[in-house]
């Protein structure tokens, strides 16, 4: 179980990638491919950042100092298009920034990013580019952090890409299937009440735990 003073010595050491390993490795939907994609951005500075976030919210550990700096991080690295890169790490540095009391302006300009890349057929590309190819495995993971978000989903067709995975399930490859079989068992139980007619208000009060819980596997 990685500890408040592991993260903060980790994080001070700039041993980006370390932390985010072990952030990460207890979870069973994790894997190398997702792992290196979140690693090549940044050196995982920015991941990690995000991670810690989250893993902190999890143990109540908000007001420690350094948390201040790791959202500092996160939104400073905030792009003009709303987005933090490729739609992964956006859809990561969202979920933290949802955390706790959350950061409105912030939050409402990735969203409003995700929004627009949606494509027709309803999933997302990787990067933040919409006429680039749909991509099945960020789309998965991208819904298994935001899925059960009421501001993503007031902003976002949840219907269209939930019916896309549903009849295209048995085409996925591997490892997206074993992401998009945690975002099916969160569907199942949030109800799916869409509304996409405008910009969604800030982001109120949650709990990271609602939405990516590593409290059960780290404490194993």
């Amino acid at each position: 179980m990685i500890t408040v003073r592991q993260i903060q010595r980790m994080w001070s050491g700039k041993s980006y990638e370390r932390l985010l390993e072990l952030l990460t490795a207890p979870r069973p939907e994790v894997s190398s491919r997702l792992l290196g994609q979140l690693l090549s951005h940044g050196a995982g500075s920015l991941p990690a950042a995000a991670m810690a976030v989250i893993r902190l919210d999890e143990l109540a550990q908000s007001y420690v100092p350094f948390y201040s700096e790791l959202v500092r991080t996160i939104l400073n690295a905030q792009r003009p298009d709303g987005g933090w890169g490729d739609v992964m790490v956006t859809a990561l540095c969202l979920r933290a920034l949802m955390c706790g009391q959350g950061h409105g302006i912030a939050i409402d300009g990735g969203l409003a990013l995700l929004a627009e890349l949606q494509k027709p057929e309803g999933i997302w590309p990787a990067m933040p580019v919409r006429r680039m190819p749909a991509d099945a495995f960020a789309s998965a993971f991208m819904l298994t952090l935001l899925g059960d978000s009421e501001p993503f989903r007031q902003v976002v067709r949840l219907d269209g890409a939930m019916e896309w995975f549903e009849s295209n399930e048995l085409a996925l490859d591997e490892e997206t299937r074993k992401v998009w079989a945690r975002m099916k068992r969160r569907s199942a139980r949030a109800p799916r009440q869409i509304s996409n007619t405008g910009p969604t208000a800030s982001a109120a009060s949650v709990s990271c735990k609602t939405f990516w819980d590593f409290s059960a596997a780290l404490s194993t």
